[in-house]
């Protein structure tokens, strides 16, 4: 295998990280290790959330729904992404958190990757 090429199936390597694909989180040397972008394929059971609102946002982010129900909450705005590639897209400074109201899948794009916003794993349910 060439160093610089990955292949694989979101489905099945979202499963390894929590759904992340690609960011500054994957190993030195694997061709998914990312700075500039972050992406996940996040595959949702019905009633799934975030742990808890992220605050001080320092990145951009788009989320594109692929199959599901899925409600992306937004200070003062919740916005449904209820149709297959309805997507929303926040930026600098503002604060997000998320719920799938079905079983959802979601792709997120999210730039620049940077550390600190992972909930801890003892806090998650």
């Amino acid at each position: 295998m060439d160093d610089n090429v990955y292949v694989g199936n979101a489905g099945m390597d979202a499963a390894l990280d929590r759904g992340w694909l690609l960011g500054h989180f994957k190993g030195v040397g694997d061709s998914r290790n990312s700075d500039a972008v972050e992406i996940k394929w996040g595959i949702h059971p019905r009633g799934d959330e975030r742990q808890q609102w992220v605050r001080g946002e320092e990145r951009t982010a788009v989320l594109v729904l692929i199959s599901g129900r899925f409600r992306v909450e937004l200070p003062g705005r919740s916005v449904l992404l209820a149709q297959q590639g309805d997507y929303v897209v926040w930026g600098h400074g503002v604060d997000h958190s998320w719920v799938a109201e079905e079983e959802s899948v979601v792709l997120t794009v999210r730039w620049p990757s940077i550390a600190g916003y992972a909930v801890p794993q003892e806090e998650r349910v």
